[in-house]
């Protein structure tokens, strides 16, 4: 499952924790990783008069990834399959008020490999949504980043092995490799 790779999202300065856009992580897709399993894709939008966005998006005015927007797509150099879905999402679990539960439920994956950006929100909420669903999540290490380094880092040591593994894309290979 890859979260929040919006246009929206992408990083106002060249850099991403330090590195430039060029050295950030390679996103995956589920071509590359499992060509026989589903890839999940799930973006973000909101209402153009914010009536379903966070209150302090609703307070400030704040208009990021705005519904019919070019910021609420996917990142276009990204390969998004026919066969992939694609959830929208209102919150910061891909889980709240979406069909991804029962989606999961009726696919009955192994595992769920998280991908994605700003692990301190999404990717950690995510995780710690899908654990207390039962489920076994993996986040992919080398395809999850932040802007803020010291969020990431903490967020990343606090799923460690407690709600999620955290591997490297070679490890998830040789995995699905396995299976």
């Amino acid at each position: 499952m890859v979260a929040d790779l919006r246009n929206g999202y992408r990083p106002r300065s060249n850099s991403w924790s330090g590195r430039s856009v060029d050295q950030r992580p390679r996103w995956p897709y589920a071509s590359t990783w499992a060509p026989n399993h589903l890839g999940i894709w799930v973006r973000q939008e909101f209402e153009p008069d914010l009536s379903d966005a966070f209150p302090e998006m609703r307070t400030k005015g704040i208009r990021i990834t705005i519904k019919g927007t070019r910021g609420c797509q996917i990142v276009a150099d990204l390969a998004v399959a026919s066969s992939d879905t694609v959830l929208i999402k209102k919150r910061y679990s891909a889980f709240y008020q979406t069909e991804l539960d029962q989606l999961l439920r009726r696919l009955r994956p192994d595992a769920i490999i998280l991908a994605g950006i700003n692990p301190h929100a999404c990717i950690r909420v995510t995780a710690i949504d899908a654990y207390q669903r039962d489920w076994e999540t993996i986040v992919a290490a080398d395809c999850v980043d932040s802007y803020d380094r010291e969020h990431h880092d903490f967020s990343m040591k606090y799923m460690k092995d407690k709600i999620a593994a955290i591997m490297g894309n070679q490890e998830i290979l040789t995995a699905l490799e396995a299976n």
